[in-house]
């Protein structure tokens, strides 16, 4: 019975996971100009350059975000929102401001980004991450690259 239970639940996700697809195909393309703060940090445009979310502090003080295209090209991705999960599960925040490495020098967030739930699920976070350290020179390749590579199992990171 539970063997039953089982695959049922499995078939759910296969069918949730598709459903999810769809609906993020059948939007329409993403362009990064017409996404708000809450959903820019992290996308991908229809064709596969990086969001960047920017502010501007006008002349009374008032701060107004706006959402641009980069030209940081993303590998094998495009038309692409990252989910509220992948957010959590990587230590990020929606409201990051630009693309920056230098959350690769933290270690609490290096943990975060090598745990089972980002590196696992979330390859978009992990191709941003992996493609600035590689621009950074080889120093950050090889930390980030071993950190990836020299640990079994579950726990990617010390």
């Amino acid at each position: 019975m539970a063997m039953a239970s089982d695959s049922g639940l499995k078939i759910f996700a296969v069918v949730a996971l598709a459903i999810a697809f769809c609906v993020q195909a059948t939007l329409g393309e993403v362009t990064c100009e017409s996404l708000d703060q809450n959903a820019c940090a992290f996308a991908v445009s229809a064709s596969g350059k990086r969001c960047v979310l920017e502010k501007q502090v006008k002349r009374s003080g008032q701060e107004t975000y706006t959402c641009k295209t980069s030209e940081i090209e993303a590998e094998k991705l495009n038309n692409w929102i990252e989910t509220d999960q992948c957010i959590k599960s990587c230590g990020l925040d929606r409201k990051s401001l630009g693309i920056s490495s230098d959350s690769l020098l933290e270690s609490g967030f290096t943990q975060k980004l090598c745990s089972s739930p980002c590196y696992g699920s979330c390859p978009n976070i992990v191709d941003l991450y992996f493609n600035l350290a590689a621009g950074e020179g080889t120093n950050n390749v090889h930390f980030f690259k071993h950190h990836f590579t020299s640990h079994v199992g579950a726990e990617l990171c010390n």
